[in-house]
């Protein structure tokens, strides 16, 4: 147990997969490293929790896809030193209207990274997934090897326990409550509600949600990162089709781009339901949560029925999860030094947006680099600098 006089090379704050990916990529690096997370271990109330997530490395934004391409290589190497999965391979299929400027940007980023794809029509999909899915005539679909699940909380779990044996310190139930620089020997000290405070060389700030409150204490920061309560359903797949939905055959993880953007994941969790959502939910105070109703499901009952070709009961989930989103304007991360007093003793990464988890991996090795050597290797940090909300407030700009 950490005690309140111990001083640490580097303290993350937050324990989602963000924190503690990075905890354990510092101590990997032989730093003596201090976890804090405010709630308990594996809670239920910010954005890392739940049965799944998807990963798919094709997005309209090339820069993704290769911190996506990095982490599929470090999940399945965390896998190898843990000795149990979280990521189960599968296709992924993207559909939209083929005039739709994020399926355009998706081949684009296909073409320039050499990716092997496939451009369907509505006849060529439902003969490549026998009838399993079904798209308007002016529809296409672009198929890569490139999709998969993540086991979210399994995950989570996985690099806690990784970084406990390279020597990270793990407190829950501490809620930091402030960041301050320490003047006589550098560093900062980190001030928690219940008193205690912890001095470290360096300091990372992963806390999801309630980012936009901790920086505002910290610096006077007011970020654009607004946290939203998203409702995950769970359908029923008919009898005699449950096979035909379920991980480790062909079926893919799928998108439909469009005005409302709704994605799914083969059967796996649950057995006999398949996983299928809206990417986005209800702005909220991330302290004061109305824990659903949710979204009305009318275009998410209407997009199981139409796109699933009626092998799925479109009539109501039967099961939903919630989870938060912290969405930032253009939908971008927040990977950037806290500046100020702080310098680069204190590394931010939040502002994940709802696409962040697939990346958990990668993100947490970018802010190790960043925390202990001052810059990333591999990688084009520029979109995701905090400066770029007062050049635009709208963030980076997109034509999709």
């Amino acid at each position: 147990m950490a005690l309140a006089d111990e001083e640490f090379d580097v303290i993350v704050v937050g324990a989602g997969i963000m924190g503690s990916s990075t905890a354990y990529e510092v101590a990997k690096r032989g730093q003596k490293t201090l976890l804090l997370e405010q709630f308990d271990f594996l809670h239920q109330r910010g954005s890392s929790h739940g049965e799944s997530r998807i990963i798919r490395a094709t997005y309209p934004e090339d820069y993704y896809f290769p911190m996506v391409i990095e982490s599929y290589k470090l999940w399945q190497e965390a896998e190898s030193q843990i000795g149990y999965k979280v990521y189960f391979k599968a296709g992924h299929l993207d559909m939209g209207d083929s005039h739709n400027k994020s399926m355009r940007g998706i081949i684009n980023t296909c073409r320039k990274h050499s990716v092997s794809h496939e451009v369907l029509d509505r006849r060529q999909l439902a003969d490549k997934f026998s009838g399993r899915f079904n798209i308007p005539e002016d529809w296409i679909a672009v198929f890569t090897e490139y999709g998969g699940v993540i086991k979210a909380t399994k995950a989570v779990s996985m690099f806690q326990a990784l970084a406990f044996q390279k020597g990270v310190v793990l407190r829950d139930c501490m809620e930091v409550k402030d960041i301050r620089k320490e003047g006589v020997k550098g560093g900062v000290w980190i001030y928690t509600s219940n008193g205690e405070k912890y001095w470290g060389k360096k300091c990372v700030v992963t806390v999801g949600a309630w980012m936009r409150k901790l920086v505002k204490k910290v610096v006077g920061l007011q970020l654009p990162i607004q946290p939203l309560e998203a409702a995950v359903c769970y359908w029923r797949i008919k009898d005699g089709n449950e096979e035909k939905y379920a991980i480790g055959g062909d079926f893919p993880t799928f998108a439909c781009h469009g005005d409302t953007y709704v994605y799914g994941t083969p059967s796996l969790e649950y057995p006999g339901l398949i996983k299928v959502a809206v990417h986005g939910g209800y702005p909220c105070d991330e302290d004061k949560r109305p824990w659903g109703p949710g979204m009305a499901l009318g275009f998410l009952k209407q997009s199981v029925e139409e796109r699933l070709s009626g092998m799925v009961d479109s009539g109501s989930p039967v099961a939903t999860q919630l989870c938060m989103y912290s969405m930032t304007p253009d939908e971008d991360f927040v990977i950037d030094f806290l500046g100020g007093e702080f310098g680069k003793d204190v590394v931010m990464g939040g502002g994940f947006s709802g696409h962040g988890f697939k990346m958990g991996p990668v993100v947490g090795r970018i802010l190790a680099d960043l925390v202990l050597t001052g810059e990333a290797k591999g990688v084009e940090l520029n979109h995701f600098r905090i400066g770029r909300f007062e050049e635009n407030p709208q963030g980076n700009v997109k034509d999709f």
